[in-house]
Formats: structure tokens, sequence, C-alpha cells
């Protein structure tokens, strides 16, 4: 990425940071900031598994519809990939736009991650837009790599390689569950899809169980089929 951009994204940020600190005392209570932590038997993410145990803190301010997001995973085995990413986001009813900034902070000695390399050809960052809606019992998302380390086609040309979901939240047996189904529209490395595939379908029941009288861990399973790689995957976490 060229230093014209990097500053570019630098003023943005500063802007986004300047309308969400509060100015005076009375300001301050229309700025909300929320942080927890999961931590999850598997990090499988849009139907890749991405590693075993791991904890995966997140920080969020927010003030109306604007936001920015800090998100990590750090897995117990010393060879998983690290990751962070930052997310700005905005939404307005069920519509919201975002952009966020993934960064893989790789075991393998022999490639370099390096936070402030945005180079074409090195980064270790992916730079993705998303869009959707929510429209309560549905909601639908698209999202494009638009920069950064994206996959390919077999011809080598950058693929924007992208992901379209579609998720569904109800009731069952007094549980909070969902349902999604998700995939890629083409051709990607990203995915490790030959074309159109559906690489996510997905089965989540969370619950809260009481700790204490004042107290309640709230616990999550998941099932997730990938039939485009052909995996399944069964996973429990809890939230912090």
């Amino acid at each position: 990425m060229s230093k014209m951009n990097l500053t570019k994204w630098g003023v943005i940020a500063v802007a986004l940071l300047t309308y969400l600190m509060p100015s005076d005392v009375k300001a301050q209570d229309k700025v909300e900031v929320s942080l927890g932590a999961d931590l999850v038997s598997g990090y499988v993410w849009r139907g890749q598994d991405l590693g075993g145990v791991s904890l995966q803190p997140s920080i969020s301010i927010s003030k109306g519809g604007l936001s920015l997001t800090g998100w990590g995973s750090v897995g117990l085995e010393k060879t998983d990939t690290r990751e962070f990413d930052l997310t700005l986001g905005y939404s307005t009813g069920g519509f919201s736009l975002a952009f966020t900034d993934y960064w893989f902070n790789y075991y393998d000695p022999e490639i370099v991650s390096k936070y402030f390399d945005y180079g074409a050809h090195s980064t270790a960052h992916v730079f993705e837009a998303t869009i959707g809606y929510d429209f309560g019992p549905l909601a639908l998302l698209w999202n494009t790599n638009i920069g950064g380390a994206d996959g390919t086609k077999e011809n080598g040309d950058r693929a924007y390689s992208s992901y379209f979901e579609a998720s569904a939240p109800f009731k069952l047996g007094g549980v909070d569950c969902s349902a999604e189904v998700g995939g890629t529209p083409w051709e990607n490395t990203f995915y490790g899809a030959s074309g159109f595939a559906i690489t996510n379908i997905g089965f989540k029941a969370t619950k809260e169980i009481k700790v204490t009288d004042s107290f309640t861990l709230p616990v999550f399973a998941k099932a997730i089929w990938n039939p485009c790689s052909d995996k399944a995957y069964l996973t429990f976490g809890m939230t912090f």
C-alpha cells in the first residue's frame, strides 16, 4: 500500500477517534465502550479451520451508528496463527457497512508477518469491505477482499475473494439458536474454491448458565459443515 493510502487511512482513523472521543463530560455518556472475550474449543471461520483452542478478546468503541472494533485470536498451540483485526463499521436501522483490516501473525518462520508492512506482495494484512442488511428474521451479508494478501485465481490473477451469508435467529426448546449458510461466488484460493461453492453451513445454540444469583456464564455450541472442503466441526465456547 502506498504512503499516500496509509496517510489517507490515518486521517480517517484520527477523524473517527475525534468523533468518538467526548469533548466534555456531558458528551462522554454518548460514547459506549464494550470489551469481552470468548474461549473456544476450536477456531472455525466461515467453514475454515484456523486453529485449535483459542482465546479471542475484543474491544469496541461506538457512538451512534459508528463503531471501531478490535478483535484478536490467540491459540494455545504454539504453531497456531495469531490474528488481530480492526473493523470500522456504520449501521443504521438494519443496514450496515464495514471495512476490516485482518492481520495474521504466522508461526512459520519463512513467512514474514510485520504489522506495518503494507507492500502489495509482502503484506500479511487482508482488507475486506462488507455490506449487509438485517431484516430481523433474516440477515444477509456480502464480503469482498479489496486489497492485501488476497487469494488468486488459477491463472494467478487477484481473485477479489468474496463470501456471502444468510443467517436466521430462532428459539428452540427455550434456547437461543441461529442457522447460517454461506459460500463464495467464484474461483479463489482464499476459500479453496474452484468456482461457486458453499463453504459454511452452521447451527449455533447459546445458553446462559447460572453460576451465582448475580452471575451467569453464556456458553455456546456450534456445528459446522463445509461441503467445499468435505469437512465438519463441532465447537464449544464461553463468553466472558
